[in-house]
């Protein structure tokens, strides 16, 4: 009989509350909750499970201009040159083809079919802003797209001396350290805000959004990192054994290839991430992987070419020198 009673008492109760539960307007929380997952999160999945360009052996996507040139006759080569008009009509490469970097993305969508190409590269003046658009196109999904090491720098000299060679520099060579700084404690990621709920949809509006934004947004100079170093959070892209040797003051350390989940925790989200290795080529396509993903971050222009070109060529550390420059033809 007392067993009946409190059950009676139970199903009073629990009626009770469900009843004040409906009139205020609320229901019952149920014990477990599945959490909202954030656009980054869904980003960052839909990048890894989609060949995760960034961290495999296929990164950076770099051709050499013997290639090029040996190509010359191949239908199935598409050489795409990002430069100015004016810098294209003084001269550029057989069968190349000038395309604005802000137009790439639509005219890999409207005006050829990369699928059927077995190369597609970008040509700029020194190598940087065609590897950080070919690092986009990458993330976009076409896998076929280079950029050619050096640019137009290494196609012949006098577009070499307006570039490259005027930018090699030994300046901060002395003001380099050898401490091996630690990656700080793990922290949150960036807040993406495109509305969207679909990776793909989010990475189209992180595309269209970077595409349209000029590359020289994003350089960062290496005098200015050595001046103010307290403005921004330096990250060596590079092999160890080449950042113990020497690096700017207060770098840290950031293996290529390791852009995990694990790793990107440890980037900051409030302030300026200012990436550089030996040429600025490798990290102009892990720039174009972190902004995606919302970081803010820049490339020092010309790596450390810029300030310690003589320490590079000493250890043979991809130093750019005159023996980079060719005398191919351009049409003019």
């Amino acid at each position: 009989m007392k067993k009946t009673s409190l059950y009676f008492v139970l199903i009073f109760f629990a009626t009770f509350m469900y009843s004040t539960a409906q009139e205020s307007g609320t229901e019952p929380v149920a014990e477990t909750q599945a959490e909202v997952t954030s656009e980054f999160d869904l980003l960052i999945q839909y990048l890894e499970e989609n060949g995760n360009f960034i961290n495999s052996e296929k990164t950076p996507a770099l051709i050499s201009p013997d290639e090029i040139k040996k190509n010359f006759k191949n239908e199935k080569y598409l050489v795409l040159d990002i430069r100015s008009e004016s810098w294209f009509e003084y001269g550029h490469i057989k069968n190349a083809k000038n395309v604005k970097a802000a137009d790439l993305l639509t005219y890999f969508e409207n005006d050829i079919d990369p699928a059927s190409l077995d190369k597609i590269v970008l040509i700029c003046y020194s190598g940087q802003s065609a590897s950080y658009f070919a690092g986009l196109l990458r993330l976009a999904g076409y896998d076929n797209v280079y950029s050619m090491k050096w640019g137009m720098s290494s196609w012949r000299q006098d577009f070499a001396e307006n570039s490259w060679l005027k930018n090699i520099k030994n300046d901060f060579a002395e003001n380099l350290e050898t401490t091996d700084h630690a990656k700080p404690e793990k922290g949150t990621f960036p807040v993406l805000k495109t509305g969207k709920t679909d990776a793909k949809e989010i990475l189209r509006v992180r595309l269209d959004s970077l595409f349209a934004e000029p590359y020289k947004e994003f350089i960062v100079k290496s005098a200015d990192v050595f001046e103010t170093p307290s403005n921004y959070f330096v990250a060596h892209y590079g092999p160890q054994d080449v950042y113990a040797a020497g690096h700017i003051p207060g770098a840290i350390n950031y293996t290529p290839k390791s852009l995990t989940l694990e790793t990107l925790a440890t980037l900051p989200v409030d302030k300026k991430i200012a990436l550089y290795d030996s040429t600025g080529l490798g990290t102009a396509y892990a720039l174009a992987y972190l902004n995606v993903l919302g970081y803010d971050a820049g490339n020092i222009a010309y790596g450390m070419n810029a300030f310690m070109n003589e320490t590079l060529k000493d250890n043979k550390w991809d130093a750019f020198t005159n023996k980079d420059v060719n005398m191919f033809p351009v049409i003019e």
